[in-house]
């Protein structure tokens, strides 16, 4: 069974918008640096960017729980080893709490300058890209290894 349409292209928007917040980061850093400094901060289209992103991102997985709530997801494949479904639980519930965090975290450095927040930031981008590397090799694991329909799941 497939995903919806509108689960797919949530899926989609939010993997291209956070490869985007991680290849334009270093302007957002850059400021954030000279505010924590006290000096000023000039406008720059990627900080903007940058921000706009996370927002969009946090709007995006909240929708994706919205419809998650409202509607389960495909099952899990008959097949599927316990462990594996527990584990891919797991993933996906991690990943959007990550996600969130991520967002939250962002925005409370941005906008509130709780350096709590900031100091929390990069942590959870290391582990965001760990669980997102993680979420990969799953996918190639079962599409190769396993000969699971899954990937064809989501495109």
């Amino acid at each position: 069974m497939r995903y919806s349409n509108t689960r797919i292209a949530l899926h989609w928007t939010v993997a291209v918008l956070v490869v985007g917040q991680y290849l334009f980061n270093e302007p957002i850093a850059r400021a954030r640096n000279a505010a924590s400094d006290g000096l000023p901060v000039s406008f720059n289209p990627l900080i903007l960017a940058h921000v706009a992103g996370g927002v969009l991102i946090l709007a995006l997985v909240a929708w994706r729980l919205v419809l998650k709530s409202q509607k389960a997801a495909p099952p899990l494949l008959d097949n599927e080893p316990a462990l594996l479904r527990l584990a891919a639980q797991v993933a996906h519930w991690s990943l959007y709490g990550l996600l969130a965090a991520m967002s939250m975290s962002g925005m409370a450095a941005w906008f509130g300058g709780v350096e709590a927040a900031a100091a929390a930031h990069g942590p959870l981008k290391i582990l965001l890209i760990a669980l997102i590397g993680l979420h990969v090799l799953a996918v190639i694991f079962h599409h190769l290894i396993l000969k699971s329909p899954i990937l064809k799941r989501m495109v």
